[in-house]
């Protein structure tokens, strides 16, 4: 079984094209492995993200940790405080509703604009089987991210794709926290069985209207949920 870090450098890809593979820059080895500890949750949500402490953690210095959490203010995962430092976001209930709310409008069309023009459905098959295989939830959380964002990558509108690829680390917080409280990822792992068949059916208007039950039904349980996630 891989392990959490290993499956998280597996999972986070990106929608652009692919580049020959090479070892990763050191600001981008401390992005992968803080990011990882937020979602697994090894830091916590609201704990201090110190640049000294965790440079010295890493054996490197203080400035590709800055530029990672940078990135990680930019996808919404960290919160810097002018005067006080960087904190792990913490996710309120209305935070996760507006995630999910977003996805709910733009997701089921670019995946039928995605489906339409011929998407390579490999990448997601791969996905949820790397999802059933999963061992922990930030891990079956990361692959299902992969599945959603490798069925709407075909959409060749840059706006609406850009959106939903911002939203993704957001929805993985999210969904962790949500299946702490409710575990109902088996159920959804049927619904992304489903919407994989239409996408493989080759059926672009089914694929997305199953994708937007499967949003809408995860957006009811967080409105059903507690104050944060």
């Amino acid at each position: 079984m891989p392990s959490p870090l290993l499956s998280y450098m597996m999972y986070d890809v990106s929608t652009m094209p692919a580049f020959p593979a090479s070892p990763p820059s050191r600001t981008e080895f401390a992005l992968q492995t803080i990011k990882q500890r937020i979602l697994s949750g090894q830091f916590a949500p609201g704990e201090a993200l110190v640049e000294s402490e965790l440079a010295h953690e890493l054996a490197m210095s203080k400035t590709p940790v800055r530029e990672a959490l940078k990135t990680l203010e930019t996808s919404g995962l960290v919160v810097v405080q002018p005067y006080i430092g960087v904190r792990v976001r913490s996710l309120s209930q209305a935070d996760a509703i507006a995630i999910y709310e977003t996805r709910l409008l733009l997701e089921p069309e670019a995946v039928r604009r995605s489906v339409a023009r011929g998407v390579d459905s490999a990448r997601a098959r791969t996905a949820l089987e790397e999802a059933q295989l999963a061992s922990d939830a930030p891990t079956r959380s990361l692959a299902n991210r992969a599945f959603h964002a490798s069925l709407w990558a075909g959409a060749h509108n840059a706006v609406l794709t850009g959106i939903l690829e911002g939203l993704r680390d957001q929805t993985a917080l999210a969904a962790v926290g949500t299946w702490s409280r409710d575990p109902s990822w088996r159920g959804e792992a049927d619904e992304h069985d489903r919407i994989l068949a239409a996408v493989e059916a080759a059926d672009a208007d089914r694929a997305a209207e199953l994708t937007r039950r499967h949003i809408a039904g995860f957006l009811e349980r967080l409105r059903q949920g507690g104050a944060t996630t």
